[in-house]
């Protein structure tokens, strides 16, 4: 399996990259424009119509997102293979043979955690936004004010921060190997 995927890494290696680079900026992007252009303009909406317009935002900005999540996980898995950081680190029986491609290799998966707490925090923003929509259904604003509220508040900037971290290391594990 391992052969399969560095050989399709590497006959398709600029398309991956390029996946991979998509989906984050789409992801990191998406988030980005919600919070600090979208935000601003729900804030001039009365309060009832504001959860409403928030809620359909979320969602679409959510279902935009999803596919490229996933892409970015995959493309993930395919560089990390693909370039081969674990070969370089250590050998078969996982001593490690370089120590300074073991501190790079370490940085994948410093990447991939990051990507991965990323993930869970879209689910429960995902699962937040549809539990609000039932209460603004149900004509409960009052409930689903708070509940919508984190994830403007907290939920979304927690990403946006670890979003660009995990860029910033794409970079750097990118040029590590050149």
């Amino acid at each position: 399996m391992k052969e399969v995927m560095v050989s399709f890494f590497w006959d398709h290696s600029v398309a991956v990259v390029f996946l991979h680079v998509l989906s984050a900026v789409v992801w990191v992007g998406g988030m980005i424009a919600m919070r600090f252009a979208a935000h601003h303009s729900f804030l001039q909406l009365e309060p009832p119509q504001r959860l409403a317009r928030t809620s359909q935002a979320l969602k679409r900005l959510f279902v935009i997102v999803s596919p490229f999540v996933l892409m970015l996980i995959v493309t993930a898995v395919l560089m990390a293979v693909g370039w081969g950081f674990r070969a370089a680190a250590v050998d078969a029986s996982g001593r490690v043979i370089d120590e300074t491609a073991y501190a790079t290799y370490q940085l994948v998966h410093v990447k991939e955690v990051i990507w991965m707490v990323m993930a869970a925090n879209l689910g429960a923003m995902i699962w937040r936004r549809n539990r609000a929509q039932k209460l603004i259904d149900a004509g409960d604003y009052a409930a689903a004010k708070p509940v919508l509220g984190l994830i403007g508040k907290y939920m979304v900037p927690v990403n946006i921060v670890l979003g660009i971290a995990a860029i910033y290391l794409g970079v750097m594990l990118r040029y590590s190997h050149a």
